[in-house]
């Protein structure tokens, strides 16, 4: 029993100790191939700063709409009970699992010149594609779900009882709403914020089909990180690339603070 005990636990070892070098070799390589004065060089390109305006502009209006519009349906799902709430939740969570190709294309069939909305849009002088408008819809159809499941968590952790006592307090849905649940939820909240801002960050695949990469206009920084790996610029790549897990690192430690209180 002991040797099949010391034998688990060098197995499990020696399995942690692959998976933790697997994740941390490339991204311990990424910074070691960028000294710090070529990352401050390459991060004063015109095409670095540019790409970084659009990234932190979009997302944050894409944070704005998804905390917006998110927060009642969140609240909707994790404290009511509904017939076709099931098709609902399995409907926002599904962008978690499209790739990001599917959902540029998805939306272009929606949004496109002659896609199904967007060929009436055109008819009164709207086009979606390729504008800073389609950076936003791209990294909000790809982060939504990632607040939705937070939050929709959030509210439905909430005991039931401390809702009906406000309501029989006199409070209506609303003031229950803002005064009750959103307080208490809040952690889920904030949390489902960070989540959904990183990934809109990181947002690549539906921004390039949808958006294109314009630089200035629609190109963020993992754009323009492909287009200056694509030109053979790994210097300007590898600094772009540095500032990105940076941000990551930061949002996650976000995270991680905001929900200290709490379990996943």
């Amino acid at each position: 029993m002991r040797l099949q005990g010391a034998l688990a636990a060098t197995a499990a070892g020696v399995a942690v100790a692959v998976l933790v070098l697997f994740i941390a070799l490339p991204l311990i390589a990424l910074f070691a191939k960028t000294p710090p004065s070529m990352f401050w060089a390459q991060l004063h390109s015109r095409v670095a700063i540019d790409a970084l305006k659009v990234s932190m502009q979009t997302s944050v209006v894409s944070l704005a709409c998804i905390v917006v519009f998110g927060t009642p349906v969140a609240y909707l799902l994790g404290t009511k009970r509904f017939p076709g709430r099931s098709a609902i939740v399995t409907l926002f969570e599904l962008p978690l699992v499209l790739p990001p190709a599917v959902a540029g294309i998805a939306l272009f069939a929606a949004f496109g010149r002659f896609g199904i909305l967007g060929a009436q849009l055109r008819t009164v002088g709207i086009e979606l594609p390729f504008t800073w408008v389609a950076v936003i819809m791209a990294q909000s159809f790809v982060a939504l779900p990632f607040f939705v499941r937070q939050a929709s968590a959030g509210f439905a952790s909430i005991d039931a009882h401390l809702m009906g006592v406000s309501r029989t307090l006199g409070a209506g849905s609303a003031r229950t709403f803002f005064r009750v649940a959103i307080p208490l939820a809040r952690q889920s909240l904030s949390a489902g914020a960070a989540l959904s801002w990183a990934r809109a960050l990181g947002e690549f695949g539906a921004t390039a089909l949808f958006a294109g990469s314009l630089q200035g206009t629609t190109q963020t920084l993992p754009l323009a990180i492909y287009d200056q790996f694509s030109a053979a610029d790994l210097d300007a790549a590898l600094a772009m690339s540095a500032l990105m897990v940076a941000f990551s690192a930061g949002i996650l430690a976000a995270v991680k603070v905001i929900t200290r209180s709490s379990s996943w």
